[in-house]
């Protein structure tokens, strides 16, 4: 039995975001199998027996960090070529761009995406329906270890986006087909969703339609939730009712919803949504980059003090252009600080807990990770404070949030598994998969015949 049991001993602190948010220093934590066995102080579990031990000192342990809006399976590929300033042309381009992948293509893209996100403490994430060939995918899923839920996104309206375009019944049967597939695979660490694009592209019998899948086949729904003036005053005019509100009249909306982006509500939506369960995921990262005035037109703050449940997001390598969750936790905790002129505003504590616990609750995964307890999985993240930018240290949530970023990450862990070991992912020749994603990238500009050239000359 000892062979079984990794010991993680003598942490410097131990953050283990359970219900009473304990801190441990001089903490070790064992695990068995995919799961935690106990966390504790170093002395007390100093008699435990386990066939390989890993010497935490000088580290801090976290739960792996939930990205809840991640597209992994194109970005990459493209990444930085987009002028700042290209504005509603970003997506047209983006699903002209994905919808020349090949198989191979995907695979590798994918796979150089999940490998960042690891590399970086992120060990759950969500990819919102965009990735093409989810079965060829799944190798790099089943290679990399990662925690993923994933899906197909449908619409039933034509749009500018270059979005594929199905019947309603096809569309439902699109959705159908993922979830049985895909929900459950490689021993759970795979989910699957119903995931209809956005509103705005999705009839409402299909957004009926998938939200009845959710419900039968006991997953989840996500949708973009991004509502411009001209689609709540649409929305007004047809309907009689913001979107939000229409959303809860049609039934679409429940505990098993997660909305992505979140802009563009009132606080009447703030009441319907909690009203009805729904959960968030904010995305700073996209927000600021692409100037939507988050603080302007977000309420995450009211929707924190009607007790909803919000994690983050990052959105695409070439939307944002970053995946890094301390990053997302750091601008979530500083944002509405600076816009509300208030201090107490989103305190680093809460961003923990977004990326975390609650970004766990988000993807419906809460009763398996998002925290350090017995019993869960043992999805973890060391992270060295060996690094100036941990020092000095006392209170680690202050250092975590405010200072530290994901090149400290030491060693990570999924479902018990060691995916990343001093810095290195051991899964991948990392350098050689960005190469081959570089080629990749050039060879679908080509054939797309688009061209982003720098603002400044390159000689």
């Amino acid at each position: 039995m000892p062979d079984a049991i990794v010991k993680i001993e003598g942490a410097r602190f131990i953050i283990t975001m359970d219900p009473q948010r304990r801190i441990i220093a001089d903490g070790t934590l064992i695990v068995q199998g995919q799961r935690i066995l106990q966390v504790g102080k170093a002395d007390e579990l100093a008699a435990v027996q386990a066939g390989r031990v890993i010497d935490a000192r000088d580290m801090v342990i976290t739960p792996g960090f939930c990205n809840g809006h991640m597209h992994i399976s194109y970005a990459h590929a493209t990444r930085g070529i987009f002028p700042d300033d290209l504005g509603s042309a970003y997506l047209p381009n983006v699903f002209k761009l994905q919808a020349l992948m090949t198989e191979e293509e995907e695979y590798h893209t994918s796979l150089l995406a999940i490998t960042e996100l690891l590399k970086y403490g992120t060990t759950t994430f969500m990819d919102p329906g965009s990735t093409k060939y989810l079965e060829r995918c799944l190798d790099a899923y089943r290679l990399s270890g990662c925690r993923i839920i994933v899906g197909t996104h449908v619409t039933d309206k034509p749009s500018p986006l270059n979005l594929p375009v199905s019947s309603t019944a096809d569309a439902v049967d699109i959705v159908e087909t993922t979830i049985r597939e895909f929900d459950g695979q490689l021993e759970g660490r795979v989910s699957a969703w119903a995931m209809p694009f956005a509103p705005n592209v999705c009839t409402d019998e299909l957004l009926i339609g998938c939200k009845r899948l959710a419900d039968q086949y006991g997953t989840g729904l996500t949708l973009h939730y991004n509502n411009s003036p001209n689609y709540v005053e649409t929305s007004l005019k047809e309907t009689g009712l913001r979107p939000t509100q229409y959303l809860e009249k049609l039934g679409v909306l429940g505990s098993n919803v997660t909305l992505a982006h979140m802009l563009g509500q009132d606080e009447s939506e703030v009441e319907a949504l909690a009203r009805t369960g729904a959960r968030a995921v904010v995305v700073p990262t996209a927000a600021v980059k692409g100037g939507a005035g988050m603080t302007q037109h977000g309420l995450l703050p009211e929707m924190l003090d009607a007790g909803m449940t919000v994690g983050l997001g990052t959105d695409a390598g070439n939307n944002s252009n970053l995946l890094e969750t301390n990053r997302a936790m750091y601008l979530i905790a500083v944002l509405y600080k600076d816009a509300r002129q208030d201090s107490k505003a989103i305190p680093a504590e809460t961003a923990l807990e977004m990326a975390t616990i609650q970004g766990a609750e988000a993807l419906g995964l809460d009763g398996e990770i998002g925290s350090l307890e017995p019993g869960k999985k043992a999805d973890l993240v060391l992270f060295d404070t060996r690094r100036v930018e941990w020092q000095t240290l006392f209170n680690p949530v202050n250092n975590l949030v405010y200072n530290a970023d994901g090149r400290s990450v030491h060693t990570v862990m999924v479902d018990g598994k060691i995916v990343v070991e001093d810095h290195k992912p051991l899964f991948v020749d990392e350098w050689e998969l960005a190469q081959k994603v570089q080629v990749i990238g050039e060879d679908m500009l080509a054939r797309a015949g688009l061209s982003f050239p720098p603002r400044w000359p390159i000689v």
